[in-house]
């Protein structure tokens, strides 16, 4: 496995969060964080899906940005972004950061449509896909080390913007945290797709 595929950020977003899914996808770029964001990486000719599939199942972390449009649309290829993701947490051992749930606005975390996956670890609020510097640092930061301690407490100190879980994991779920965000849109032929 190449480093920019071990290292990436995979962000997954619906076609209506574009314009904060660009801003966060820089924000995590000007901190040296390797983002596959659709809107750059692909291009004409492309399997696309196979493509985003492809980097759900090698990218380091996995960021979903969750918003009142992901609420409001049951059906959309981010769907099936973030079950691949859910899923992929299964063959992780509970040490391994992977799930990053990013919320863009004031969705409350307990009645967000989401994977079970997503609501056993922490989310992290940025408004607008503002203010992500401290975002981008955390990334960075479990890029370096993608793992903590199993069962290991959460830290006492949460950042800013930063909001809790709505519960604990059972334990059938695996926790994860995802911090890389690959940037995935659907090319502008498929926009019914996400």
């Amino acid at each position: 496995m190449s480093e920019f595929v071990s290292k990436a950020v995979f962000l997954s977003y619906a076609s209506q969060d574009a314009a904060a899914a660009k801003r966060i996808c820089e924000t995590l770029r000007a901190a040296g964080v390797v983002v596959w964001f659709d809107q750059s990486e692909l291009v004409g000719g492309d399997a696309w899906d196979a493509k985003i599939c492809g980097q759900i199942a090698s990218c380091a972390l996995f960021v979903p940005v969750i918003s009142a449009a992901t609420q409001a649309r049951l059906e959309g290829y981010f769907r099936l972004e973030w079950k691949l993701a859910a899923n992929r947490t299964h063959t992780m051992a509970e040490e391994k950061a992977f799930l990053l749930p990013v919320v863009i606005d004031d969705t409350r975390d307990a009645e967000a449509k989401v994977p079970s996956e997503f609501k056993a670890v922490q989310w992290t609020r940025l408004p607008g896909g503002e203010k992500a510097e401290a975002f981008g640092a955390r990334v960075m930061t479990l890029l370096g080390g993608a793992e903590r301690a199993a069962g290991g407490p959460r830290p006492a100190q949460r950042a800013e913007g930063v909001a809790s879980p709505t519960r604990r994991a059972t334990p059938n779920v695996s926790r994860r945290v995802p911090a890389a965000a690959w940037g995935v849109a659907h090319p502008p032929e498929k926009p019914a797709a996400r």
